[in-house]
């Protein structure tokens, strides 16, 4: 049975799962009926962060134009481009056991392709969830509804793995930005052109 979280939420995904290194990171969502008319393009991302909160290099930052973090230790499974269907939208998969040893959190995150262009934010979005499942049987771990009501925000960050005391634990964030990408990247120290 999954543990279902709630916002500031944190478990620990392997004490109670011994032997488990390889997850999947399933982000998914929908569009809601009062929509703009265009396609909803979300993207999800996975920032490797150091003790700083911030990336190392460029290469930290996994994304549909960065697919493979140079570990092998985080791969982003592709761009869905609607979000149509049920189930995950995104997937990116983690092997604990390859991520470097100076990265202490990976922060999981959504944006909206060229949200402002198209004049979408997080408002117009339903049914946000980031789920955990263990790669080698499906068994699904944790889930986390993104219950918030966001208004503006084209941006927000689900949720985090961080390394505590040799153990991988999951923190259930559900924080809104604005200003896309751009924001995310600059909070986390990705240098954007």
């Amino acid at each position: 049975m999954p543990v279902s979280l709630q916002k500031g939420q944190k478990v620990n995904l392997t004490k109670g799962n011994p032997g488990l290194s390889r997850v999947v990171v399933g982000l998914g969502w929908d569009v809601n009926a009062f929509d703009t008319g265009g396609a909803f393009d979300l993207d999800a991302a996975a920032f490797l962060l150091g003790e700083n909160g911030k990336v190392s290099r460029t290469e930290d930052f996994v994304f549909y134009g960065n697919l493979q973090h140079p570990s092998g230790g985080v791969t982003h499974l592709g761009d869905n481009l609607t979000g149509v269907g049920d189930g995950d939208d995104e997937q990116i998969k983690i092997d604990l056991t390859r991520i470097p040893d100076h990265i202490s959190r990976i922060a999981f995150t959504v944006t909206i392709y060229e949200a402002e262009e198209r004049r979408q934010n997080f408002g117009q979005v339903n049914n946000a969830f980031i789920r955990i499942f263990d790669e080698t049987n499906g068994q699904e771990l944790l889930r986390y509804d993104l219950g918030e009501d966001f208004s503006i925000e084209t941006a927000a960050v689900f949720g985090e793995l961080y390394k505590n005391n040799g153990e991988w634990k999951f923190n259930a964030i559900g924080s809104g930005y604005q200003g896309g990408l751009a924001a995310l990247c600059a909070n986390y120290g990705v240098e954007v052109e």
